[in-house]
């Protein structure tokens, strides 16, 4: 798993380091790692334009040195200074030294040189930056972004909050983003995911001054981890057995999506039973399916309950229910809604929960998600004593001690109907097999965005292809075969 650092953190890890090493040692170990990545995005360096886009601090000096690296190879660099006579003096001397030149930002010259880069690396603003860019940055990000250069952030784009991820206004668009010594949470959560592209971690010493990490992003190996295939020992009821509780005459198709789900992720069994009982049964021969009340249907390990169920008086006893119960569950759409008029069904509950809210459910308990998304999930959790999985471009999965997880995969094209039915149904599954609350629904959100980025690479999906993709996902997980997919694991 790879841990998720706030500012705080970082700094405290930083201020560490500095006190053991010579003067700028730090700084030298962030730029020659952030020049060997961009040599290695390049691939042949001599001749090509680099732009360096350079505020004030340290993320200036960072890109200054970085581009003097890169002129004694050849690069031809110009540094586009927003405030030249604040620049990092040592790394600017270093820049012009290897050849490289100074341009003020606002000028001919500076326009002309980022329109004409092969590469722009954005130096302007560090982990501190707090409040949007100002004009003459938000400037320079605009021409870049409008530029056929790779766009290359220095440790987080400018612009970004690194805690948070929010953007106030204009950032730096980076195709790639060279972070040091760990991963920020606002790389990965809210709209910083969006700017920060594939994330490189370049490690400059300060491992062991990091606190535990409490906030992690799963990659494929660690999914895998959690998927063992079945042995010559197992059977059906040995591998997990999923009910679910979904669906209705008006909305048949969720109890449809979400008992299809539960079948291709990996239980042995699957039952169903709800009020959509014929649309299910002629879908999936494959599941047990009764319309009798969940305490009629059968032994299983865990339920989903919610999608498409509706909220009369039939289906808020039919949630008492299986709440009532000590198996796990996973409370998705309609369920949430009944749920949150009525939170003491859930307060106390001994057994593992997720719940799994998109921004209006969550703002249905009581406040909305705000900016801060890991804060939201975490304090929900607390509040309810369960877990809580935040649906969002980045998903946002934490239990009640804390713990959090942000799910790395994806496409925008899941933002269609019935996604979020097959999304319980995987967790359900996972949840059967004995994973916890949180990371059942971490595994499964992951699983969820790799089949949506399958099911995307012909055009836009409808919630029956992640299904249909979700074996394939799997096994791609797995490393069968191993290929890249969409947003990078960092």
């Amino acid at each position: 798993m790879i841990g998720l650092f706030t500012v705080a953190e970082i700094r405290a890890a930083e201020t560490s380091v500095l006190a053991t090493t010579p003067e700028g040692a730090l700084m030298q170990r962030a730029a020659t790692g952030l020049a060997t990545v961009c040599l290695r995005l390049l691939g042949a360096v001599y001749g090509r334009r680099i732009v360096l886009l350079v505020g004030t601090g340290n993320n200036g000096g960072d890109a200054l040195f970085a581009g003097a690296y890169l002129a004694r190879r050849g690069a031809r660099v110009s540094a586009v200074l927003l405030d030249p006579d604040r620049a990092h003096a040592a790394g600017l001397t270093a820049l012009l030294g290897a050849g490289g030149r100074g341009l003020a930002a606002g000028t001919d010259g500076a326009t002309v040189a980022i329109s004409r880069a092969d590469l722009v690396l954005d130096g302007m603003l560090g982990i501190g930056g707090r409040g949007g860019l100002r004009a003459d940055a938000a400037e320079l990000a605009r021409l870049a972004g409008e530029a056929a250069a790779l766009t290359v952030a220095v440790d987080v784009p400018s612009g970004v909050d690194a805690d948070t991820g929010v953007v106030e206004g204009a950032a730096f668009p980076a195709t790639h983003t060279v972070t040091f010594g760990a991963v920020k949470r606002g790389l990965v959560v809210g709209e910083g995911r969006g700017y920060a592209g594939e994330i490189h971690l370049i490690d400059i010493g300060i491992d062991p001054y990091l606190p535990a990490a409490t906030a992690f992003r799963l990659t494929d190996a660690d999914v895998a981890a959690r998927l063992a295939p079945p042995s010559a020992s197992d059977d059906k009821y040995s591998q997990g057995v999923v009910g679910v509780v979904a669906g209705s005459v008006t909305y048949p198709g969720a109890a449809v999506l979400c008992t299809g789900a539960a079948l291709r992720t990996r239980p042995g069994l699957v039952r169903y039973a709800g009020t959509a009982a014929d649309g299910v049964r002629a879908a999936w021969p494959e599941a047990i399916v009764t319309d009798r009340r969940p305490r009629d249907a059968g032994r299983v390990q865990s339920w989903v309950v919610g999608p498409g169920m509706g909220t009369d008086d039939d289906a808020r006893s039919v949630l008492a229910e299986v709440l009532g119960t000590d198996l796990s569950v996973v409370v998705d759409a309609d369920a949430l809604t009944m749920l949150a008029a009525d939170q003491s069904l859930v307060r106390g509950r001994g057994a593992p929960t997720l719940l799994t809210p998109h921004d209006r459910e969550f703002a249905r308990f009581g406040a909305e998600p705000g900016p801060d998304r890991i804060g939201a999930a975490r304090r929900l959790a607390a509040d309810l004593g369960c877990a809580v999985l935040l649906k969002g471009e980045a998903t946002v999965v934490a239990d009640a001690g804390g713990t959090a997880f942000v799910n790395a995969t994806g496409t925008p094209w899941l933002a269609t109907a019935g996604t979020g039915d097959v999304l319980a149904g995987i967790a359900g599954s996972l949840l059967a097999t004995g994973l916890d609350a949180a990371l059942a629904g971490a595994v499964a959100a992951h699983l969820h965005g790799r089949a949506g980025q399958l099911a995307a690479e012909r055009g836009p999906l409808v919630a029956g292809d992640l299904i249909r993709r979700l074996p394939e996902a799997i096994s791609r997980v797995r490393g069968v075969p191993a290929r890249r997919l969409g947003h990078s694991e960092a």
